[in-house]
């Protein structure tokens, strides 16, 4: 019963619109009628005035299908003018009065159209430069290893003045392929919604102490002054330890590896509603031709330096990424030879 109600129901709306013109056809014929049957009814018997009727009832049949056919001629033609992409913008479509709400619904599609093609052409070009910059990734580390076992397996590994330097080499660039498979795995997660956050309050001095105190070796190899400097007072802040963890050493890590001399600085402000966590360092700078695209995957601003100091050219993806996911912005403040700041908030 209840499938045979929707199968009714479809078929109703299916030919409503049909039906409604009819009525209204059927409603001006009655005016009509009554009109001409005031004036002419002295003058008329019964039967011509019936005859009179079935003409006009023919006349407005015959004038309603004309004039739909002429419509549904517009619309296919119209449609097919889409299909075959013909039409290079919405204003292109054009229907008569009598179909403009279906031509307002035939603009919104194409417009829809548009977007999602776009969006896919996008996302295609994407994907291959994606893979293409993956490929590139892959093969510096890989062709490395390969070249020195090689060397190794050829007579070198009993040369005792080469063969230690070569398995430490190799050995660096195992790291960093590894490093490259985990930043791969974890933007591939980020991107496609499979990352997990566990959201709670935690005392923002304390884990940034914590985190900061993990990079003092690296900062004393580079005879860099890395430093904490905490709110005026106990802060509690929103978010998940673990991934910010990741981004603020992303963060730091990064400021290290591109200050020669100077300091390195974790500040937390305290705001009206939210704590801004920010990293300054004194390095190299970042130009402003390249700030807009610093967080795009593999994008490097200086090739030949970051192959130099290691990374996969995909830190700052993740960052971004992490601190949007805490419905947060990443902001960064450049100037070429004074330094770096990168600064975000979180709520309290």
């Amino acid at each position: 019963m209840g499938i045979a109600l929707r199968r009714f129901n479809s078929l109703l709306n299916r030919f409503y619109p049909f039906v409604k013109v009819f009525a209204e056809l059927i409603i001006a014929q009655l005016i009509l009628s009554f009109l001409l049957l005031l004036f002419i009814f002295d003058s008329i018997s019964l039967s011509n005035f019936l005859l009179i009727i079935l003409f006009e009832s023919l006349f407005f049949i015959v004038f309603l299908i004309k004039t739909r056919k002429r419509e549904v001629s517009k619309i296919t033609s119209i449609i097919k003018t889409i299909r075959e992409e013909n039409i290079k913008s919405h204003t292109e479509i054009s229907l008569p009065n009598s179909l403009s709400q279906l031509e307002s619904e035939i603009k919104l599609m194409y417009q829809k159209n548009s977007e999602d093609i776009e969006y896919l052409k996008k996302l295609e070009r994407m994907r291959t430069e994606f893979l293409a910059n993956v490929s590139h990734e892959l093969r510096t580390p890989i062709f490395a290893i390969q070249g020195y076992i090689e060397t190794l397996l050829n007579g070198a590994i009993k040369d005792e003045k080469v063969n230690q330097q070569f398995l430490e080499k190799a050995n660096h660039h195992t790291l960093n392929l590894n490093n490259l498979l985990n930043d791969l795995i974890d933007i591939s997660m980020i991107e496609t919604g499979e990352m997990r956050m566990s959201f709670r309050y935690f005392d923002i001095s304390e884990f940034l102490a914590q985190t900061v105190s993990e990079f003092h070796q690296m900062a004393a190899d580079k005879n860099i002054s890395l430093s904490f400097i905490p709110p005026p007072k106990k802060m509690q802040l929103f978010g998940d330890k673990n991934k910010l963890k990741q981004a603020i050493g992303n963060l730091i890590q990064n400021a290290l590896k591109y200050t020669e001399k100077g300091n390195v600085e974790v500040t937390v402000y305290d705001e009206d509603k939210a704590g801004k966590v920010a990293i300054k360092d004194t390095g190299i700078g970042i130009p402003s031709e390249d700030l807009v695209r610093i967080f795009e995957r593999f994008y490097r601003v200086d090739k030949a330096r970051s192959r130099d100091v290691g990374g996969t050219g995909l830190g700052l993806a993740i960052v971004k990424h992490i601190i949007e996911a805490h419905g947060s912005q990443i902001c960064v403040k450049s100037e070429v030879g004074k330094g770096s700041e990168f600064s975000f908030t979180l709520k309290k």
